[in-house]
């Protein structure tokens, strides 16, 4: 593994996890319990404020976090680039 991923598997543990720590804030559930708490309260999030049915508000809920995984992901292989002064 090259310092690119590195850079961008790191960025994206840490984004996600200060996501979920800003969506399970005030809330007195586990740090274990946080991954799930966040996509069931995404999916709620979805569900609740479009006519949508459940399941597709679960698919979807999925779906961000993955897309957000990747773009921080690409957003610290990006930043390390820049740092490190080559371009990909």
């Amino acid at each position: 593994m090259n310092n690119h991923k590195r850079a961008g598997v790191i960025t994206a543990i840490i984004g996600i996890v200060i996501f979920m720590a800003l969506f399970n804030a005030g809330s007195p559930t586990p740090i274990v319990n946080w991954p799930v708490e966040t996509y069931m309260g995404m999916a709620f999030t979805i569900g609740w404020l479009s006519p949508l049915p459940n399941w597709l508000a679960y698919v979807l809920a999925a779906l961000v976090l993955v897309l957000m995984i990747i773009g921080f992901y690409k957003i610290g292989s990006w930043a390390y680039s820049l740092i490190r002064g080559k371009r990909r």
